[in-house]
């Protein structure tokens, strides 16, 4: 090899790179997309979502009511905190009752169907005695349990029909006999008539509207051919035709629709004062407590309209946050239901996700002035603790199922505590008594796992 005049060997230089061949740059949102979808598809993605999605509503919902509710209870000479104390006592029964819902067996879910569906109908039918039932607002839907607390049993049959038409529905599909219109339709669409005949009786078609769409949801899951489903639907929707022609009251509901002005004799005042709140809440609203329109203008500011007085007091970001958290269940419901392989499960996941979803979009459809004002509340949001009991031993139903996943549950075997039963497990498993090793020395093992199992 020739020497340079130093006596030194020459310098090799590195071959340029072509301008052409650089690397491409790694894209940053692309790089987001991969890992939103990564963190999107791991097993506990549903069952975090749930969790954590109706706490969240929940907790919001409490802090919602305190401030909504306080003018309210002043004129009706009561404390302030009056509406907020039962319902929180009602959200610390519904968390007992979530809690034992995500813990109990699939077989006692289905054993329970037929108990709770019996008890619905009993109720439902005693609110028509007189001297039991009780007018709230119109309706005859509610009965007195004892001083200032009282139980609407209309909201319990929405939990009912879901238990029962989920297992009705699975039985039929594992005897083969969802092929057959009779087998479809029977008994599901006359015992959910029924249900809708006692809560008509009492006038709420707000309810009934509600226990349809989980009818119509069910159906829907269980492969109904279309034109059966749309006969189904051609039946509901003249009985809610004909329910609103007779009904002065409904009609003028239903003409308040995008209304602007509270009209001759302000028959649309409650509709318009909601636009009213929004439209004053701005980007991040008036602050907590600062709402002008629960001063008496809005009716049902905690209750019905509780969406109205968030939208004033915390503004487009607040009512933004609530859409995405009700969004966010939805989501997680829909997947609960289309990865399992228990039919039961299926049902009761897209029923309780139908009923949760229908009655969020009736009643922020109302407040929005897209829909009639269907006297429906905010699920888990709203002031109402017979509709806060039954909707969150719902939430409990999709946790359960959530945890049920194979997936699911290995990811969650995974996260168990170092000590304890688990390590004495893998102990008595190997059948000697040899030196222990630490969980995270065997966690450091060279066997793959998913991604999804951290």
């Amino acid at each position: 090899m020739p020497s340079s005049r130093t006596g030194r060997p020459p310098v090799q230089r590195a071959p340029r790179r072509p301008s052409g061949a650089r690397p491409p740059r790694d894209n940053p949102v692309r790089r987001f997309y991969l890992r939103a979808r990564k963190a999107w598809d791991r097993p506990l993605t549903a069952y975090y979502l749930i969790l954590g999605g109706s706490l969240l509503i929940t907790v919001l919902g409490l802090v919602m009511v305190y401030s909504a509710s306080q003018i309210t209870a002043l004129q009706l000479s009561l404390p302030g905190s009056y509406f907020f104390r039962k319902q929180f006592l009602a959200a610390v029964i519904g968390g007992v009752l979530m809690l034992v819902a995500s813990r109990m067996p699939v077989k006692l879910h289905r054993a329970l169907a037929y108990p709770i569906l019996a008890g619905a109908v009993f109720l439902m039918a005693l609110v028509q005695v007189p001297g039991i039932g009780v007018s709230v607002n119109g309706n005859q839907n509610w009965i007195s349990v004892g001083g200032p607390f009282q139980l609407q049993p209309s909201e319990f049959g929405k939990l009912a029909l879901v238990l029962w038409g989920a297992d009705l529905i699975a039985r039929k599909q594992d005897k083969r006999l969802l092929t057959q219109w009779k087998h479809m339709l029977v008994p599901l669409v006359p015992v959910a008539f029924m249900l809708l005949g006692l809560i008509m009786l009492g006038g709420d078609m707000g309810t009934a509207i509600i226990l349809t769409a989980i009818l119509f949801g069910l159906l829907w899951l269980a492969g109904a051919p279309t034109r059966l489903f749309a006969g189904v639907l051609a039946v509901a929707a003249t009985i809610g035709v004909i329910l609103i022609k007779t009904s002065p009251n409904r009609m003028a509901r239903l003409a308040c629709i995008g209304a602007t002005d509270p009209g001759p004799g302000d028959h649309c005042w409650q509709a318009v004062h909601g636009i009213y709140a929004l439209a004053s809440g701005g980007l991040f609203g008036s602050g907590l407590g600062a709402s002008v329109e629960k001063w008496g203008q809005l009716p049902e500011a905690h209750t019905d309209f509780i969406f109205a007085i968030t939208g004033e007091e915390l503004g487009l970001a607040g009512t933004l946050s609530v859409l995405a958290l009700f969004a966010a269940l939805g989501y997680a419901g829909i997947r609960v239901a289309g990865r399992t392989e228990d039919p039961f499960v299926r049902y009761a996941a897209g029923g309780v996700t139908t009923w949760i979803t229908a009655q969020a979009v009736i009643n922020i459809g109302a407040v929005l002035g897209l829909l009639p004002i269907a006297g429906v509340p905010l699920p888990l949001f709203s002031y109402g603790g017979s509709a806060l009991l039954p909707t969150m031993f719902a939430i409990g139903l999709l946790i359960a199922f959530a945890r049920d996943e194979p997936a699911a549950r290995a990811a969650l075997a995974m996260r168990q505590p170092r000590f304890g039963r688990k390590r004495a497990a893998v102990r008595g498993s190997a059948g000697t008594a040899g030196p222990r090793r630490w969980n995270t020395m065997r966690r450091r093992a060279g066997t793959a796992r998913s991604s999804g199992e951290r």
